[in-house]
């Protein structure tokens, strides 16, 4: 393979005697770096080497302007916006910029095409105008302000132009207008040859510098094309160099050079269909881990959606040992960038007001702000545990220590206005990159936040439009969508990872293409113009037929000296990608082509089912000696029914103490309602304890069921809000348990019963006496209620759940210990265990009181003969007790067996 550069070199050296008297012009300054490279390659003696420019820097020299930057382009044409006198009410700087990058881009067409501005913008008024005089016959005042407007567009172009070269600078149409306005003086100042290598898309300013500077027959273009495309009229590829050919007049005397047939020679294509973005940079990664050195020096992995630079990076084998990245990684991507807009948008919304919990943790939990305090994470276990979900600045710095405060100051103090939120956001750059280590990525990030927010600082002090959070947040955001951060390497040895783009110019033996799907190869239509149609096709504005076209080229121009190259599509369907593979692959199908072998591959994972082993825990004698700890504190109830659910949440919660994590309960859980009703009937009766209920004493009972319940709401929902929202209901559910309760209650009384309590979460403690065990075990909890009802007594446990019945009965006794189901069943007979265990007699009935199934009444516990059975034994006298016992020794056992592990039960 012969490259183009390589090429064109040698065409060069042919007819110039010597190359230190060109000035070369490529359309980029990387292609312009491989040329310098083919030289050194090839010179043998030591030379002057030619200037080899880009062409914005050509431009730029012709027209003696400089290409002004975007950020502060905005600025400008706000200003010469603000002069506008045919506009009475000016919009403030946050919405002029929200629609002024169309604008600007457009003006930047309309230079770069070289239209008459004056009649283009009259044509534009116009078209408005009709669009909207059917409307009514006299204009409303804000149809008035719309076509004002658009009558004020040239006075808006001419003030902006003119202040702008007054300064000797342009947007970039702008620059290209002014270069062919010079052209010829310049072609008059300068006589060395000029030559443009490897362009295709001209745009009508260039064209016109083209031509001028080809008049002089010592300068010359050389363009990069294939007789294939040429002599095909109705392919795009060639859609713009046909047309040069047969029109410009350097042409009608001289040879339209550089067209070879490279194309049709042998090659292997590859079609590559992978399902996902992140599957196409594994798949990338796999056909180069197949790579040798030699064939990785001469690939190219071209990435035609960019955002996939960084899973490939992720994804390279081992094998690559060399690699240059022409691209630069999106600066928004990374953390640090994601962080400042997190924060300018949490000031944005709240400014020196409660901050909402969710947000104070989003700002404390990041790695940047990691970076300048210590105790970030200590700072958001204090906020859980509190339970504020609404916190002042002074509330959060009174969590941390003194040494953090000074930057949560700056975080969460009021921000007057955008000058102040540039200064904070500066400020806190600088002391993170005091505290970074230099040479590392985070420090280069660091680096360039600092440096664009402090040009937007000085332009804001130059200009002073930045009044308000939101335009600081606006421009920030638009600073990060074009910036990048740029890789540094050797360019010319290694594998090659670029966008298309760069491609220009510059060719490859093995070149692979990703995300090669309509929408992204070529991008389709774009709509950011205020510019119509029918519009751009009377002036000659490219359309998107010719950005399609441009794309076109750029396709085939990687297949123009390849030999292998391999297309890769994402199949699936998601958002705006609808998992089509491009028009390009269907063009290369249907050419037919003999020399060239396609070859079809689908590529997707392996889906393998892997049946997942249970968790299995050997009992040591640490776990052991924990197993002793807590069999002589008590093993409770719920602790027993949790072993049964699952042995290995046990061995989590129980031995290891590992808890759930806590957090803000910003809506009130279900076991926070339960502990709220709980603890409300405790104090609601209490005073009732040992007398007999009456109706009277339950409904003065009932007059303090509200206020009861919101004091347990602030004791143990504390911090959290409950008169608004979801919370507000789980309140008056909260209120209404307790209160169908004591109707229940006072119903029951109605009806001649008799209750009379004798305990209110009574705490229990009992000894096990266990032969095979040699230690101490007991078992203890906490009966919510005790009471006799008509000289019966009752064991009661509350649920705010819904039970059934059938979940408090047995048939076999085995099922206790060894269904999660009966676990009801299983903590009630513990608790009567417990109760009556110094008891010599007992006549004992226990169950649950369901708040979700009052209807129900009081579910008792009950033995049944068989499924079905109406016939059941709910008393529990010591037979009954004896039972249960022998199934609470055996799971006990279990528990304490150092040969039986803690196996993971399969939950259904």
């Amino acid at each position: 393979m012969v490259a183009f550069l390589e090429d064109s070199l040698q065409y060069l050296n042919n007819k110039h005697e010597d190359l230190a008297s060109l000035t070369i012009i490529l359309p980029s300054k990387r292609a312009g770096g491989f040329l310098l490279n083919y030289i050194k390659g090839q010179t043998t003696k030591t030379n002057f080497a030619p200037r080899i420019i880009s062409i914005e820097t050509f431009i730029e020299a012709v027209a003696e302007l400089q290409i002004i930057d975007s950020t502060e382009l905005l600025f400008k044409s706000y200003e010469s916006y603000l002069k506008l006198e045919s506009i009475k009410e000016k919009e403030s700087f946050d919405s002029y910029s929200s629609w002024a990058t169309t604008l600007l881009g457009d003006f930047n067409e309309i230079d770069r095409y070289l239209l008459d501005a004056h009649s283009f913008f009259n044509y534009l008024e116009a078209v408005q105008d009709i669009n909207h005089w059917y409307l009514q016959d006299e204009r409303t005042e804000l149809i008035q302000k719309y076509l004002n407007f658009w009558e004020s567009l040239a006075s808006f172009y001419h003030l902006l132009t003119t202040s702008l070269t007054n300064e000797r600078l342009g947007y970039q149409g702008l620059v290209y207008r002014k270069a062919a306005e010079n052209i010829e003086t310049y072609c008059n100042k300068n006589n060395s040859p000029h030559i443009f290598l490897g362009f295709n898309a001209l745009n009508n300013a260039e064209q016109q510098i083209f031509k001028a500077i080809l008049k002089s027959p010592v300068n010359d273009v050389i363009w990069d094309t294939d007789s294939y495309f040429m002599e095909d009229k109705g392919h795009s590829a060639s859609l713009f160099l046909r047309k040069y050919k047969s029109t410009w007049p350097h042409y009608e005397n001289n040879a339209f050079n550089f067209m070879h047939s490279n194309f049709v020679k042998q090659k292997n294509l590859t079609f590559t269909a992978v399902p996902k973005n992140v599957g196409q940079a594994k798949h990338v990664g796999n056909l180069l881990s197949s790579y040798t050195k030699e064939q990785l020096d001469s690939t190219a992995v071209i990435l035609a959606d960019e955002n996939l630079l960084i899973p490939l990076l992720h994804s390279l084998p081992d094998n690559v040992q060399e690699v240059n990245i022409t691209m630069g990684v999106p600066l928004k991507s990374f953390p640090f960038s994601v962080y400042f807009e997190l924060l300018l948008g949490t000031k944005n919304k709240n400014n020196d007001e409660l901050y909402y919990y969710k947000d104070v943790i989003n700002l404390l939990n990041h790695p940047f702000i990691q970076i300048l305090i210590s105790d970030s994470l200590e700072i958001i276990d204090k906020i859980n545990t509190a339970n504020s979900t609404h916190l002042s600045k002074e509330a959060i710095l009174s969590l941390t220590v003194k040494e953090s405060r000074p930057f949560l100051n700056i975080i969460f103090k009021k921000w007057d206005d955008g000058p102040d939120a540039i200064q904070n956001c500066i400020n806190l750059l600088g002391f993170a990159i005091l505290k970074t280590s230099k040479n590392t990525i985070e420090f280069n990030v660091l680096q360039k936040l600092h440096e664009g927010l402090t040009q937007i600082g000085e332009l804001d002090q130059k200009f002073s439009y930045l009044k308000s959070l939101q335009s600081i947040e606006n421009l920030f955001s638009q600073f990060l969508a074009t910036s990048t951060l740029d890789f540094k390497g050797d360019a010319y040895q290694g594998l090659q990872i670029m966008g298309v783009l760069e491609s220009r110019v510059l060719d490859f033996k093995n070149v692979i293409l990703t995300s090669v799907n309509e929408g992204t190869l070529p991008s389709g239509k774009s709509n950011a113009s205020f510019i119509t149609y029918d519009l751009k096709t009377a002036y000659g504005l490219p359309k998107f037929t010719e950005k399609d076209a441009i794309y076109t080229y750029h396709f085939t121009h990687l297949l123009h000296r390849c030999e292998t190259a391999t297309f890769i599509y994402n199949t699936h369907s998601e958002g705006l990608n609808t998992g089509e593979k491009s028009r390009f692959l269907l063009q290369l199908e249907t050419a037919n082509l003999t020399t060239h072998k396609i070859t079809h591959n689908l590529v997707a994972p392996k889906a393998t089912i892997r049946i997942p082993e249970l968790k299995k825990i050997e009992k040591t004698d640490d776990v052991l000696r924990r197993i002793k700890e807590i069999a002589k504190k008590g093993f409770s109830p719920s602790a027993l029914t949790n072993y049964i659910r699952n042995p290995i949440d046990f061995y989590f919660n129980k031995i290891l103490n590992i808890n759930d994590v806590e957090e803000v309960e910003e809506t009130i859980a279900a076991n926070t309602m339960g502990t709220i009703v709980h603890n409300a009937l405790e104090y609601l009766y209490k005073p009732l304890i040992n007398t007999e209920l009456t109706i009277v004493a339950l409904k003065i009972v009932k007059s303090k069921v509200s206020k009861e319940i919101a004091k347990q709401f602030e004791t143990v929902f504390k911090g959290g809000n409950y008169s608004t929202g979801k919370n507000l209901l789980i309140f008056e559910v909260a209120k209404k348990y307790v209160l169908n309760f004591i109707d229940h209650e006072i119903k029951n009384i109605e009806a001649g019963n008799k209750i009379t309590v004798l305990r209110l979460e009574h705490d229990l403690i009992i000894p096990i006496q266990i032969p095979q065990l040699d230690f101490e075990v007991n078992i203890r909890g906490s009966v919510d209620r005790v009471d006799k009802y008509n000289n019966q007594l009752r064991i009661i446990d509350y649920k705010t759940g819904k039970v059934n019945q059938s979940e408090v009965e047995i048939i076999d006794w085995s099922v206790l210990r060894k269904d999660y189901k009966y676990s009801k069943a299983f903590q009630v007979l513990t608790y009567t265990t417990m109760y009556n265990a110094n008891k010599a007699s007992t006549d004992t009935e226990a169950g649950i009181i369901s708040f979700k199934n009052l209807s129900g009444g009081f579910l008792k516990f009950g033995i049944k003969e068989s499924v079905g059975s109406r016939k059941k034994n709910q008393k529990i006298d010591q037979e009954v007790l004896a039972l249960f016992k022998e199934e609470l020794i055996q799971l006990i056992l279990e528990i304490c067996d150092p040969l039986i592990p803690f196996i993971e039960k399969e939950i259904k």
